[in-house]
């Protein structure tokens, strides 16, 4: 018998889903500190091992990495269950936020309200990289692999599938070698799964997967990847705007490696020169709307969808063409997650106790931690400052802030959010709450 109630998972995930600000890392801090450290339903080690499967595949990492936990707790359903809940308070914000922009072109009100999420994310980002970092980086080797995937991916513009690659490649050679450095993350002793998780882990048993069933489910989901492009390419023809934005969103979700950063800006050029969906620098109002609502930053473009479509509409109306082209573009970027992860997923648990496999993923996990390292930088970054420049030194790179443009009222929230996170240990919902209100106080009475 489970010992999660499926009940009971529906609302957590409601939970997780509500509180998945800040794009990845801060979407996989959350899902850390609430489905690891408050609920223990499943091990750090698992956790770690989940999000190392989801940081190899195309697409949002965070949302992959629900389905897959959700997987964990309650097999398809479960699975379900979790990434769609996790996408659909973004895809409700988002639909809401393009009508009003396309009707009254009021965003930065709505900006206005979020002003103060960012701080508090921030400071949930920063505890997911130093707790994610002291249990995954256990020696020197893990730590030195962490640090170089930070310098390649930050002073150099490494693709972050290539630092996944080589440190895979790393830790698998590496375990053969000095395994007692690279294989660690693996099984955890019964005496620390009493302690750290609530379920343990020896609970979720999967039978070894078959030829058949596997064949099985990656028909089915790419069937229902495909039939509706497939319809709507019947009864409209392929120069339609739907039959354009489910292609081109198609392709999208099968090359997005690396985040969704690693794809905006080959999306806005195409939705902009080809296509004709954006004007320029709205992509920027996109990227706001995404960044200050809950769930994948990739959901971004769900209104490049709508706006494609309200100004193509032909014979129906504007806000129906978008509405609907928000369900297709959000329909074809999100399918594809579950199709990765219900095919893939039972093979990565059945090799789940594989030293080889241990010590590739004990590479990968380090890396990621390097990586989450840089998204935290980068985000800090940008939060506290209205000018970043960039100063290449020939494959070199080197993010200078200019100090004149700090914004005092983001740095007086950011100090608020690490008080009320890290000193009194105030939860997620406590920080981003005070956090909103010092934001709208800022906006209303002192600027």
């Amino acid at each position: 018998m489970n010992p999660v109630p499926f009940r009971e998972s529906l609302k957590v995930w409601t939970k997780v889903a509500l509180y998945s600000f800040g794009g990845p890392a801060g979407q996989i801090a959350v899902m850390h500190k609430v489905l690891v450290e408050e609920k223990k339903w499943v091990s750090e080690n698992r956790f770690l091992h989940a999000l190392n499967y989801c940081m190899l595949l195309p697409g949002p990492e965070a949302q992959q990495l629900a389905t897959y936990i959700g997987w964990l707790l309650h097999k398809t359903m479960g699975g379900i269950a979790a990434g769609t809940l996790f996408v659909l308070p973004g895809f409700l914000s988002i639909l809401a936020l393009s009508i009003m922009y396309a009707v009254f072109y009021d965003v930065w009100i709505i900006q206005a309200v979020f002003f103060g999420i960012k701080p508090a994310v921030l400071a949930i980002v920063v505890g997911a990289v130093i707790k994610i970092g002291k249990r995954a980086l256990k020696n020197e080797v893990m730590a030195a692999v962490a640090l170089l995937s930070f310098i390649a991916i930050f002073f150099f513009n490494a693709g972050f599938p290539y630092i996944v690659i080589t440190a895979g490649l790393l830790g698998f050679l590496g375990g053969k070698i000095f395994p007692e450095k690279f294989c660690v993350i693996g099984e955890q002793p019964v005496s620390e799964i009493s302690e750290t998780s609530g379920t343990s882990d020896n609970l979720f048993r999967f039978e070894k997967p078959s030829a058949a069933k596997t064949i099985f489910t990656v028909l089915f989901w790419l069937a229902l990847w495909l039939f509706p492009v497939g319809i709507l390419f019947l009864i409209f023809g392929k120069e339609n705007v739907f039959v354009q934005q489910s292609l081109f969103f198609s392709r999208a979700a099968v090359v997005t490696f690396g985040g969704a950063y690693s794809v905006l800006a080959y999306i806005a050029q195409k939705a902009v020169e080809t296509y004709g969906w954006l004007k320029p620098g709205e992509m920027l109002d996109g990227l706001g709307m995404a960044e200050t609502t809950p769930g994948p930053l990739i959901q971004v473009v769900q209104f490049v969808g709508f706006m494609g479509a309200f100004r193509n509409a032909g014979s129906l109306h504007p806000l129906a063409a978008g509405i609907l082209a928000s369900i297709i573009v959000t329909w074809v970027t999100f399918i594809p997650s579950f199709l990765y992860i219900f095919t893939g997923a039972p093979f990565i648990e059945h090799f789940r106790g594989n030293k080889n496999l241990s010590s590739a993923l004990s590479g990968i996990t380090a890396a990621v931690v390097g990586v989450m390292l840089n998204l935290g930088i980068w985000f800090s970054l940008n939060v506290l400052f209205a000018e970043v420049h960039e100063i290449n030194f020939s494959i070199a790179r080197l993010f200078i802030p200019d100090w004149k443009t700090v914004h005092y009222g983001a740095l007086a929230l950011t100090l608020l959010a690490f008080l009320v996170f890290f000193v009194l240990k105030w939860d997620m919902l406590k920080t981003i709450a005070v956090c909103m209100a010092g934001g709208m106080a800022w906006h209303f009475f002192l600027l």
